[in-house]
């Protein structure tokens, strides 16, 4: 488990390396939903997503690594590529070959390679294993590694700097670092403040694992718009954190999120990914939300 001691230390860390990310508002939004929302950007962090946090997190603790190894279909690859650039080594990323074009050359484009041949959504787990034993490269996990769930709940530690009185913080959930380290922080911190995660309709592993209270693995690789949440099972580390801190899972249609995120484009001027935009889907399907809510704009590597 990861403390909000973690956090603190790893936002102490990465300080010199990241982006403090703004909060955004739009008054347009707020009337037409009667919300307030409060987004914090972090498709304006470094690489273009959150992920830079974590992966520099576990990057700066490694011992005199060789080189870094990472398994991704786009945003950790850049983190990681980002994070051994930091650290002046070499890095190899493994990403699906359905993976977005756009997310492998931006990853190449901070120096390091992808492999991509025959790799898939099912099997990629185990090809970095193998590239990794080969190589003799460290392993940074997307999701399941405790210092990059707790490089990710650095935002939160801004979040509630920034913005007080929260009542929801709204946060799309793949494999679960993302919402393990926000909601470390928000449960110690903010405690009456809700977290909620937030899946496509068809890759709701997350929902079901908290509903049966054991970890649910998804058949085959979901299809969806949301590309940054297409694991198979939330991990085997992040999963308790998820069942000790947070409050409950929603569920978005594609439609949805694309109206989501099309909304704000539009509202806020900002460019964000699909991913970006399933957080703020709770809050245009009418859901049982408070008032005062945060969104977590996890990303912005997308191209129309």
């Amino acid at each position: 488990m990861i403390s909000l001691e973690h956090v603190q230390a790893a936002a102490r860390r990465i300080a010199p390396y990241v982006h403090r990310t703004p909060v955004l508002t739009s008054r347009d939004l707020d009337r037409m939903f009667g919300k307030e929302l409060f987004f914090k950007a972090e498709h304006l962090q470094k690489t273009g997503s959150f992920k830079a946090r974590g992966a520099v997190n576990a990057a700066l603790q490694l011992q005199n690594p060789k080189g870094i190894i990472a398994v991704s279909s786009g945003n950790h690859a850049q983190g990681a590529a980002y994070a051994a650039r930091v650290i002046g080594v070499p890095a190899l990323v493994v990403m699906p070959q359905d993976a977005s074009e756009t997310k492998k050359a931006a990853t190449r484009a901070y120096g390091a390679e992808v492999f991509d041949e025959g790799v898939t959504v099912e099997n990629r787990e185990e090809v970095v294993r193998q590239k990794a034993a080969e190589l003799g490269y460290s392993l940074i996990h997307p999701f399941d590694d405790y210092a990059v769930m707790a490089g990710q709940g650095t935002q939160a530690l801004e979040l509630l700097e920034q913005v007080e009185g929260l009542e929801a913080v709204l946060v799309a959930v793949g494999g679960g670092g993302l919402i393990s380290g926000i909601a470390t922080v928000v449960k110690h911190l903010r405690p009456e403040c809700e977290v909620i995660g937030v899946e496509p309709e068809n890759a709701n592993d997350a929902q079901q694992s908290l509903r049966t209270g054991h970890r649910v693995r998804l058949e085959r690789a979901p299809q969806t718009v949301a590309d940054g949440v297409r694991t198979l099972m939330v991990g085997e580390r992040t999963f308790p954190v998820m069942q000790n801190h947070v409050d409950r899972i929603l569920t978005v249609p594609d439609a949805v999120t694309l109206e989501a995120q099309r909304l704000m484009m539009s509202r806020l001027k900002q460019v964000v990914e699909p991913t970006a935009g399933l957080a703020l889907g709770p809050v245009l399907m009418n859901c049982e939300l408070p008032k005062r809510i945060a969104v977590i704009v996890c990303g912005g590597n997308w191209m129309p």
